[in-house]
């Protein structure tokens, strides 16, 4: 656990979080990840965002439930930030204190992505209530990078019922791509990009990599 360059946020070395638009592969990158490090004998907690608890998983239902009406952005937001205040509270921070690793497929990452760049709210927001709210960050994030077309197209062979965020326009999602790759920008040390056009073998092996190199630099 060390102190973040942004004031009221800690980083948690063994705090992995793995990021990216619809499509991306994140599932198959986790399950990469967690059996590498159950491979060296480490305690491993695989969650989700939203959800990772019973009540952050209610929450995710009605973000996500498409049959509701549509929050309003600030709605939404905040939304999010009350089920990972509960995520951070319930699983991630006991996980942590007993020594176990913590996968998680998003973090707030995503609110400057989605909430950020796809529905214009201010990343100065986002930025108060992470640390006045979430209070901690992860220390290794992977961004799985992936064009929205081709994004599309995975979840269009996958068959599956999109849900309310998945509807929206390719504009949107745009924006949410543009936003996340401008995080890694700002901080390449703890957001790594991988490519994730390729195969999902190929960018599974590549986030395992970029891991285990994680994990020769790790505190």
């Amino acid at each position: 656990m060390t102190a973040s360059p942004t004031p009221g946020l800690v980083t948690h070395a063994r705090f992995i979080t793995v990021e990216g638009g619809e499509g991306a592969g994140k599932t198959t990158v986790l399950n990469a990840l967690r059996d590498t490090l159950l491979s060296t004998g480490a305690d491993v907690v695989c969650t989700r965002e939203p959800g990772g608890t019973p009540l952050a998983e209610r929450i995710r239902a009605l973000l996500l439930d498409p049959d509701h009406e549509a929050p309003a952005a600030e709605t939404e937001l905040l939304l999010m930030f009350a089920a990972r205040v509960q995520h951070v509270r319930e699983t991630i921070l006991p996980a942590l204190a007993r020594g176990a690793w913590v996968l998680s497929d998003r973090f707030t990452d995503s609110s400057y992505a989605y909430q950020g760049g796809g529905r214009g709210l201010s990343p100065a927001l986002i930025a108060e209530l992470e640390a006045r709210l979430v209070r901690v960050r992860p220390g290794f994030t992977l961004l799985l990078d992936l064009g929205v077309h081709q994004g599309r197209e995975r979840m269009r062979v996958r068959d599956l019922v999109p849900d309310r965020i998945e509807r929206e326009q390719d504009a949107f999602f745009e924006a949410v791509r543009a936003a996340y790759l401008a995080r890694a920008d700002a901080e390449p040390a703890r957001i790594r990009v991988v490519d994730a056009s390729a195969s999902a073998e190929d960018v599974a092996l590549r986030a395992v990599a970029l891991l285990q190199h994680y994990l020769g630099s790790a505190p």
